[in-house]
């Protein structure tokens, strides 16, 4: 007979969640961590807030930001490919969490100074993503739950559609229901070549993407999900990719290497041309389809480039940026053609129309004339100091994923698993087709995470559906 009642493979919030609610519910849990305890926690370290539904202003939260409200920013970012019953569902459950979060050691703050237009949506941890993690993992020691570090899973034993065992560092782990929370394949170099394949220029765009957070999110567990037969969810080119610095590190370069001044000014590729409109709505509605823009660009790389008025209106990324006096000299030393660029600037110049300029609403400064045009927060490039980041694709996590519905199960030929279930980037996909808005990733994770975890609770005991 197994010796656990629920496996939990994955380390970060959904799996954390899951372990805890499984507990919560009675059931003996032991928790597989890849990483080792000083890198604990998948991407979760690296996250700061999470999106919440409310109809009236709480705690650290301002206004309202209804549940239709929240489902139309879904709809907008995925360009509808995004399944409504299970949005619905974590949307509901973010109204109510927190209480919950808090119960596991979460703390609140108000929204960061800089993070614009996020005081009303997205609640923010105290000390952040890592604080909550170790919160949750302190949490689980005190109920029991077993965890284990440098276990990566590199086989799931399966009869038909039934869990029956995982397999670590060669040894055999039974369990009667098992939670799959192991993050996607963004760390895996070979897998985002084939899903990103060649461009037009011969390149291979994955070389030159930068992974912000987990080094050890690789894959494996997915892969073999996928070659055990599970449906599939999701595009594999598909992710949360940001335009990050091209400065920061290959790993875990997290959120302080964003580059977060895009909307204020223009974004220029290596030919110095504009290619998207830098103002299209709020950038915590924009900011992660920017990484896929620029991969899409000769040699995966860009510029964002302000003046001196935009100086202070934005969260300052970990790196300084280039600055010179001229268009001509910025141009020089981030190694453009000066004259494209000078003409760049200055056809972007004579296209922007006088409005009030105002960072917290979609204001009426726009670009006339000029392709791609500039909707909003358009201002002429005309004050120096000149500043410019350089951009490169930055992966936070894949959408590819496996197929799953209201209880979190794992399908196998559109039937549910009695007794596997999925939480987190492993079913992430299914929300998000595409696209992305701040914090909802950890909304996505916390409720099936929880889910997740009542349920193998339940079924361990032959029931069905847990109890919500």
């Amino acid at each position: 007979m197994p010796s656990v009642d629920v496996l939990v493979i994955g380390g970060g919030n959904a799996a954390l969640c899951a372990a805890l609610a499984a507990r919560e519910a009675g059931a003996s849990v032991l928790l597989l961590e890849s990483a080792p305890r000083e890198w604990r926690g998948g991407n979760s370290p690296h996250t700061r807030n999470l999106r919440c539904m409310h109809d009236a202003p709480q705690d650290v939260l301002t206004g309202a930001y209804p549940e239709e409200e929240f489902w139309d920013d879904l709809v907008k970012v995925t360009g509808g490919a995004c399944d409504e019953k299970l949005a619905r569902l974590a949307i509901r459950d973010s109204s109510h969490c927190r209480n919950w979060m808090r119960g596991h050691g979460v703390r609140f703050q108000p929204s960061l100074s800089g993070t614009l237009q996020l005081s009303r949506t997205n609640a923010f941890f105290l000390g952040g993503g890592k604080a909550l993690v170790n919160a949750y993992y302190r949490s689980a020691e005190r109920l029991g739950v077993t965890v284990r570090y440098d276990a990566p899973v590199d086989r799931i034993e399966l009869d038909a559609d039934r869990f029956v065992a995982a397999w670590a560092a060669g040894e055999r782990i039974a369990a009667r229901a098992c939670v799959l929370a192991a993050g996607g394949f963004e760390s895996n170099r070979a897998w985002l070549r084939e899903a990103w394949g060649r461009n037009a220029d011969g390149e291979w765009p994955a070389d030159n993407f930068l992974i912000r957070g987990t080094r050890f999110n690789t894959g494996v567990v997915l892969k073999a999900m996928i070659d055990a037969g599970a449906d599939v969810v999701g595009d594999p080119s598909q992710s949360h990719c940001v335009a990050v610095d091209a400065r920061a590190p290959l790993y875990d370069g997290g959120i302080c290497t964003r580059v977060d001044c895009v909307s204020l000014g223009i974004v220029v590729n290596r030919h110095a041309q504009r290619f998207y409109d830098e103002g299209e709505d709020f950038w915590p509605k924009r900011y992660a389809i920017w990484g896929r823009l620029v991969a899409q660009q000769p040699g995966q790389i860009a510029w964002s480039v302000i003046d001196a008025k935009a100086v202070g209106s934005f969260m300052p990324p970990v790196f300084p940026g280039m600055r010179a006096d001229t268009p001509g000299a910025l141009a020089g030393a981030l190694g453009l053609d000066p004259a494209a660029f000078a003409r760049t600037v200055a056809d972007f110049n004579a296209a922007c129309r006088a409005g009030t300029f105002d960072p917290t609403a979609l204001d009426d400064c726009r670009t006339e004339g000029i392709a791609p045009a500039k909707s909003h927060w358009a201002r002429p490039i005309e004050r120096p100091p000149y500043t410019a980041y350089p951009l490169r694709p930055g992966i936070t996590f894949t959408y590819l994923g496996l197929k799953t519905d209201e209880h979190a199960a794992v399908h196998f030929g559109g039937r549910p698993s009695r007794n596997l279930f999925v939480a987190g980037e492993m079913m992430a996909g299914n929300v998000l087709g595409r696209g992305y808005t701040a914090g909802v990733g950890m909304t996505i994770g916390t409720t099936f995470g929880r889910i997740a975890g009542r349920e193998a609770a339940a079924s361990r005991e032959g029931r069905r559906h847990a109890a919500a």
